[in-house]
């Protein structure tokens, strides 16, 4: 071994126990400074337990989540096959996406858009709420943001919305509104092509079907008439034929429908709707903020790593003042 190599080993030996030295002069100052932070922050914690969460400076906040199933392959094959021709219906309800987007993506971009963020603001007061003075609508959508999320899963096709709140029960109610608009703003936008047919459908058979009650009735009456010798006997007859006539049509109208109905209920049966609630939101019983555990040991780490700090200040700034060239400097008399 050279004599620079041994000359090194013993300068950094020097160096450690030079830091050593400083850290045992200062040791009380370092103990103490990283207690009283420790204690302190124990106490924050507790404090902030026992105080009721309206006043309390780090109250327990609850997050509420409710699950969805988006099919991003439903109905024709997802949103890009469907742009071309519900591009005009889209713009209308105030959403511009690319073609290559997705349901899911769909979903996600809603969340972000001024209308639902109004929406959940209004319903539920939330300027009054969370206190705010200027610029209300602005800075109430930046509020709502930074509690309600929207993420998608690709893996399992599963939208999940959640709202975080000191106030679980009102955290539940905020996300089963939520979903609930999604899902009307899922219907208004009609993605879902099979479900809309098939609420048209069901609709046109109970009107036909009242029709040909109608027509039936209308047609017993006259019967009855022609029974009983009461009214112009020709006139009867050609109403009969006329009902008869559009009662048959009808009749044909409603066998169509009802085949339509039974093959749409087959291939839905087949096919997962684009928009699916999986699972609705609950009131949580466990918190999910904050880490109290977790603060106290950032705080008690930051205040002993600040002590050691200033420890070696501390003994920087001792050592310059019994160093007369280095005042001088600092005096600039020199």
């Amino acid at each position: 071994m050279s004599d620079n190599s041994i000359e090194n080993d013993s300068d950094n030996e020097v160096l450690l126990i030079d830091l050593f030295a400083v850290l045992w002069q200062r040791k009380v100052m370092i103990i103490v400074i990283t207690l009283i932070a420790m204690i302190g922050v124990v106490l924050f914690s507790v404090i902030s337990i026992v105080l009721d969460p309206e006043v309390s400076p780090l109250p327990n906040k609850y997050t509420s989540t409710s699950l969805m199933l988006i099919d991003n392959k439903s109905s024709g094959g997802g949103l890009s096959s469907m742009m071309g021709g519900m591009g005009g219906l889209a713009s209308l309800a105030g959403v511009n996406l690319p073609v290559s987007a997705s349901f899911s993506d769909l979903a996600v971009f809603l969340f972000t858009t001024n209308t639902m963020l109004d929406a959940i603001v209004d319903e539920f007061d939330l300027i009054a709420r969370y206190e705010i003075e200027e610029s209300p609508k602005a800075n109430s959508r930046k509020a709502l943001k930074k509690v309600l999320s929207a993420s998608y899963d690709e893996r399992s096709g599963v939208l999940s919305i959640s709202f975080t709140d000191i106030d679980p029960v009102f955290a539940k109610t905020v996300v089963d509104f939520c979903t609930a608009f999604l899902e009307r703003r899922f219907e208004d936008l009609g993605l879902d092509k099979n479900k809309i047919e098939y609420e048209n459908l069901d609709i046109n058979l109970a009107n036909t079907f009242n029709e040909i009650e109608l027509l039936e009735e209308q047609t017993r009456r006259l019967e009855q008439s022609v029974a009983f010798g009461t009214g112009r006997l020709p006139a009867i007859t050609t109403d009969l034929n006329r009902i008869s006539m559009e009662l048959g049509a009808k009749r044909q109208i409603y066998t169509q429908l009802k085949v339509q109905y039974e093959l749409l209920k087959v291939s839905m049966a087949s096919e997962m709707p684009v928009f699916q609630i999986l699972e609705m939101a609950e009131v949580p019983d466990l918190k999910s903020a904050p880490s109290r555990g977790m603060l106290c040991i950032i705080v008690t780490f930051a205040a002993g790593f600040f002590s050691v700090f200033l420890a070696f200040s501390l003994n920087a700034i001792n050592n310059i003042k019994k160093d007369p060239e280095a005042m001088a400097k600092l005096r600039g008399t020199k």
